[in-house]
């Protein structure tokens, strides 16, 4: 199948948009940084002891007066903006889009794309369905002139973090292109706002997918999903909530392949918290802490690999809670386990950046269970997390030894490209169901 996947922007966005949209998000920088700097200048005033608790109140007298008309000037500019770019919009949606705007936009609801959807921000991503580069209407007559030659085996493949459909395509290869090209599978890709809750967008994937293979012009004969990074966890969550809603396309769905999927967390979140924990140990740094906040609900639930709406109102509670005790370890996990679906034959890439002659021995899950060390990971994923592994039998997903892969000398993104992940991810898919 041919791989052009350089397309006109889904309708309701483009460049004119993005300008609105960009200069929307800019007015809210501006904004909280106004907020940052007054809390600084509030501290500062009021002297308070190196190792206390920061200054909540705002600036008084002609100090506050000013900070007030900064805030009040930049929202009045931001609306002319707005209206302006309103005007130009038109003309500048009907330049075609580039890859290089996609991956801005991907990257930007990665990082605000929570603030994005609650603020109505045009650049906000909204979820899709894509073939080429172009949003799937999910009629039967529509999928049957986008997909003139859609088969019945359906590859759905989902993107990670900060990223889009478009990137699938990595130094010319595409997984999804060249299974269609090699065993005849249709290749669909899920295009998704990575800043929101996993949670909230696994549950409008299940509701998607099932209307699309409801609609799906031939009949269904296999269905397989394709994750990477994100991606896995966002199809987990989509798994859990189409057995809750008793979806029909969990019973079509024979296999899950995960390529460097934190099933269990990645660290980098983590380490990010550690962050914010110790920058708030003196009033005359806390003020910054709110810079080291800007992560998006999409990256905080990467923190353990959250899939369900419980898991992280559970750790929002235990924030506030232990807030309110004064202390407390914010970093616990607060997970409900949730066991792959059953019946579907799960598989499981991991990348490591050590070179294979220099990294350690890949650990059995006993061995890992018991605290041997598996080989490094691909410098956002651990191996174990990638794997699934976990010291608590609830949280471990028990792939089989025979459905994983371990690669040397490659780091997360080549994960997408790599010659010898597409070449188990064909044999895997060519396996067939169990069912």
């Amino acid at each position: 199948m041919p791989n052009k996947r350089f397309a006109s922007p889904e309708a309701g966005h483009g460049h004119g948009t993005d300008l609105r949209g960009i200069g929307r998000l800019t007015i809210d920088a501006i904004t909280g940084v106004a907020d940052l700097v007054e809390s600084v200048h509030a501290t500062i005033a009021a002297l308070p002891a190196p190792l206390g608790n920061p200054v909540r109140d705002p600036t008084r007298g002609i100090t506050g007066h000013v900070y007030r008309s900064v805030r009040g000037i930049t929202r009045f500019v931001g609306d002319a903006l707005d209206l302006a770019f309103a005007q130009v919009a038109p003309l500048l949606d009907r330049i075609d889009s580039l890859p290089q705007r996609d991956a801005v936009i991907a990257a930007l609801n990665g990082v605000l794309g929570d603030h994005l959807a609650a603020t109505d921000n045009p650049i906000a991503i909204h979820m899709r369905l894509r073939s080429q580069g172009q949003p799937l209407r999910l009629g039967r007559k529509a999928l049957s002139a986008a997909l003139p030659q859609a088969s019945g085996k359906i590859v759905v493949l989902v993107h990670g973090l900060c990223m889009n459909d478009l990137q699938w395509n990595w130094d010319g290869h595409d997984h999804g292109a060249a299974l269609a090209q090699d065993d005849g599978w249709t290749p669909v890709y899920l295009h998704y706002n990575s800043g929101r809750h996993i949670s909230v967008n696994g549950r409008e994937f299940a509701s998607r997918l099932e209307r699309a293979l409801r609609e799906w012009p031939v009949p269904v004969e296999r269905l397989a999903i394709v994750c990477h990074s994100m991606g896995g966890l966002v199809a987990r969550s989509a798994c859990h909530a189409a057995e809750r809603a008793g979806h029909r396309w969990l019973d079509q769905l024979d296999s899950l392949v995960f390529l460097g999927t934190p099933h269990q967390g990645a660290p980098l979140e983590r380490a990010g918290s550690w962050f914010d924990m110790l920058i708030q140990l003196s009033p005359y740094t806390a003020p910054f802490a709110r810079l080291g906040k800007i992560r998006s609900a999409g990256i905080q639930d990467l923190r353990y690999g959250n899939l369900l709406d419980s898991d992280w109102r559970k750790h929002a509670d235990r924030v506030r809670t232990d807030k309110k005790r004064g202390g407390g370890d914010e970093r616990a996990d607060t997970r409900t386990p949730v066991p792959l679906p059953q019946g579907v034959r799960s598989y499981a890439i991991a990348v490591s950046t050590d070179k294979r002659d220099s990294a350690k021995p890949a650990a059995s899950k006993n061995a890992h269970a018991a605290g041997v060390d598996l080989p490094s990971g691909d410098g956002l994923v651990p191996v174990a997390s990638a794997l699934g592994y976990h010291r608590d039998p609830a949280f471990d997903l028990h792939i089989p030894k025979s459905r994983q892969w371990v690669g040397y000398g490659l780091h997360h993104l080549d994960l997408l490209g790599d010659a010898q992940v597409y070449a188990h991810l064909r044999r895997w898919l060519r396996a067939g169901p169990d069912r």
